[in-house]
């Protein structure tokens, strides 16, 4: 019989049993984080010293970097460490903390991908409202609605499923603590279904922001295609498809994960899904907003350069 009380560690699922592959998996992983760090790095710093971007778009999309360098960070470095080390424990603090950041920090970036949707709503659709509708205190207000939606939903979730007793061992059939492989060791059906409700609870308030994402770009469209000029289109186009295709990204991995059938579940998919879903977006998402945002590559780059001749003049000196 395991529970909080007796169980002191919890083993995560190894990505190969092989020393080589091992070895290829955290150095794998070690270059996708540092891709995620940089990319999210450099949007953040340049973000924060081009005053031409401190506008309600940038803003929301430095507190997305932030919240993606967070999630990555929650699940990969452990990971890393345990390929290197060659082990699969995790202490129970340890994954307790993990799953409260993961959740923390995944649920508030679906929050702020929500309010992206409506900025880029009244930016196109009601442009004569947007310094109204969406002003530097209106944007605090809603940024914090997102953190703190995101913290209460993680305090939640964490509370209730380390308070569940366990009974079933504790091997997680994932790389990472996850609330679902921890909920399969539960020995008691009551606490078990009610972790099970508020899982399901917390989907349809996801399935509202879904909806409200969906009917957000469906006026962002029909806006977009009666504007006359065909430059004017394209400078719309340009703001939005970024952050759709993030949401896309976002709900697409991460509802296959979670909605994908019993018949096709094996360990093996699951792990990769699980990659798909926690891995990839934060280390893609920088590479998806500056591939069509003029304003966003031309201070990217201007940061670079500035960087670059920073270090020319230091290597001079010395």
């Amino acid at each position: 019989m395991f529970n909080s009380s007796s169980m002191n560690e919890f083993l995560l699922l190894a990505f190969a049993d092989t020393r080589e592959l091992q070895l290829l998996h955290f150095w794998l992983f070690l270059g996708i984080y540092l891709a995620a760090l940089l990319g999210n790095g450099l949007i953040i710093t340049a973000i924060a010293c081009h005053h031409h971007l401190h506008t309600p778009m940038y803003f929301f999309l430095l507190n997305l970097s932030i919240l993606d360098l967070g999630s990555i960070s929650t699940t990969v470095p452990k990971a890393m460490a345990n390929s290197l080390w060659d082990t699969r424990a995790i202490s129970y603090t340890g994954c307790a903390a993990q799953v409260f950041f993961f959740l923390f920090l995944i649920s508030a970036e679906y929050s702020f991908l929500t309010v992206m949707a409506y900025d880029r709503y009244v930016a196109i659709c009601q442009p004569l409202h947007y310094g109204t509708l969406l002003g530097s205190r209106a944007c605090v207000h809603m940024a914090a609605a997102a953190w703190g939606s995101g913290f209460l939903y993680a305090v939640l979730h964490t509370a209730n499923t380390f308070s569940i007793p366990l009974c079933q061992g504790n091997a997680l059939d994932q790389f990472f603590c996850e609330v679902p492989n921890i909920l399969k060791l539960s020995c008691s059906d009551s606490d078990y279904l009610r972790e099970v409700g508020l899982l399901v609870l917390s989907s349809f308030l996801g399935f509202g922001c879904f909806v409200f994402i969906v009917l957000s770009y469906v006026q962002i469209f029909r806006a977009v295609l009666r504007i006359p000029s065909e430059q004017g289109r394209h400078k719309a186009f340009s703001t939005c498809l970024p952050h759709l295709a993030v949401v896309s990204l976002f709900l697409s991995t991460a509802m296959f994960a979670h909605l994908k059938p019993l018949s096709i579940s094996s360990p093996s998919l699951d792990l990769v899904v699980a990659v798909l879903y926690s891995v990839v977006p934060p280390a893609v998402n920088p590479l998806i907003y500056s591939m069509r945002n003029q304003e966003l590559r031309d201070a990217l780059r201007k940061l670079i350069q500035w960087t670059l001749h920073h270090l020319q003049n230091a290597q001079d000196i010395f």
